[in-house]
């Protein structure tokens, strides 16, 4: 059965002083101010009443947060509905530093289309992902994952499913045409739709043009607006000290399993397999990206790609070192699926090579660590270390390739 989101304990840790909490829609902003602010003054512009008063007199935040008791935190939620609340809020924390605010959106484009300087410093940013299968323990299931992703919002839904499929709706007409983003609403849905096919893939603009009939120019404003609205993002290659020729352009991802698999079209022509190696790499990539914001220690999130094709899937690098991650949506493990962390390894003598795969053992094959990836999913904690259980591989049984 699985667990209520008022009883999944998140591993968000704020900061001390003002912060920014950005985030997508549904991942659980507002249920953690909820539970962890008490007594904040909380101005939610989700509320048709409150955007009104705000839109019409920004200042008014002034009298407000005035007549408020020093201590309580000031949270204004969605604060990107109403960018010149900034300013306002940027004059007082120049009257008193001692008053916190948390400010919470699930976009930064409008403030930066504003020329909002996100406060010149004096907030943190911090980020809100969907949920972590350690967070939700023995009610994780990879399969469920796979299907409808890790959004709360839709996790903790009557009907899961109705609900991811209302999730991309409600972006398009909140966020999207709402917003004014795109003048032409039916070319940005095909947009979607055709880059679902770059999920976990090298992104290839002009390609994605081309199957959504819209110029380059257009398709990667469009790429910014999914970026600004946090459904996506792109993840760089891993070029340090580079020993080999390397390509340089960035992996995309949507930024939920869930949400990719909704969006990507399925026919007689796509093969079942080739979607659920996707989802399985794209739910990889979501909890390394929780993983990396959550843990206090900076670490980075790559992946690593040479001109001849050489690949592996994800390089975390960071002071607890470097990992090598390879992940196959298959039940076995064949010695061909180890090339590409072999390859790495022979550049990096230091990194710890891993492959995910779906089956149910843990084994050492080539002095490659080759895990189930539920087993590794769910052990994933912040500032726990990237491998759950025991470090290092000895206790581990060693099984050659067939």
């Amino acid at each position: 059965m699985e667990a209520k989101n008022e009883m999944v304990s998140r591993f968000f840790r704020p900061s001390a002083g003002s912060f920014f909490l950005f985030g997508p829609r549904g991942t659980g902003k507002s249920s953690w101010v909820s539970n962890n602010v008490l007594n904040g003054l909380v101005i939610d512009l989700l509320s048709p009443e409150t955007l009104r008063n705000y839109s019409a007199k920004p200042e008014r935040l002034l009298e407000v947060v005035r007549a408020a008791p020093i201590d309580r935190v000031v949270v204004i939620d969605e604060v990107q509905k109403i960018p010149e609340l900034l300013s306002a809020v940027h004059l007082l924390m120049e009257e008193n530093r001692d008053r916190s605010f948390i400010l919470t959106g699930s976009s930064a484009r409008k403030l930066k289309r504003a020329g909002v300087d996100l406060l010149a410093g004096r907030a943190a940013l911090k980020r809100m992902h969907g949920l972590m299968a350690s967070e939700i323990g023995e009610s994780f299931d990879l399969d469920k994952a796979l299907t409808l992703g890790m959004v709360p919002l839709v996790r903790f839904a009557k009907d899961p499913q109705e609900s991811l499929n209302a999730y991309i709706a409600l972006y398009l007409k909140e966020e999207v045409k709402d917003e004014g983003l795109v003048r032409n609403l039916g070319e940005f849905s095909r947009f979607l739709e055709a880059a679902s096919f770059s999920h976990a893939q090298v992104l290839n603009v002009a390609e994605v043009a081309r199957e959504c009939e819209a110029n380059q120019k257009t398709v990667f404003g469009y790429l910014e607006i999914l970026e600004d609205l946090l459904l996506a993002f792109r993840l760089p290659v891993f070029s340090k000290r580079a020993k080999r020729i390397l390509i340089k352009h960035p992996k995309f991802y949507f930024f939920d399993a869930g949400v990719f698999r909704h969006i990507r079209p399925k026919g007689p022509l796509d093969r079942p397999e080739e979607i659920a190696g996707a989802c399985l790499e794209g739910l990889v990539a979501q909890h390394l990206r929780a993983w990396v914001d959550y843990s206090q220690e900076p670490h980075q999130l790559f992946y690593w790609r040479t001109k001849s094709g050489t690949e592996v899937d994800f390089i975390v690098y960071g002071p607890s070192g470097i990992f090598a991650i390879e992940v196959k949506h298959s039940r076995s493990i064949r010695k061909s699926d180890l090339n590409g962390l072999m390859s790495f390894v022979a550049d990096y003598p230091e990194a710890q090579p891993i492959l995910l795969y779906c089956g149910k053992e843990r084994m050492l094959m080539n002095g490659v660590l080759c895990m189930p990836c539920q087993e590794f999913l769910s052990g994933l904690v912040p500032d726990g270390g990237i491998l759950a259980g025991p470090k290092g591989c000895d206790n581990y049984a060693s099984q050659e390739s067939e």
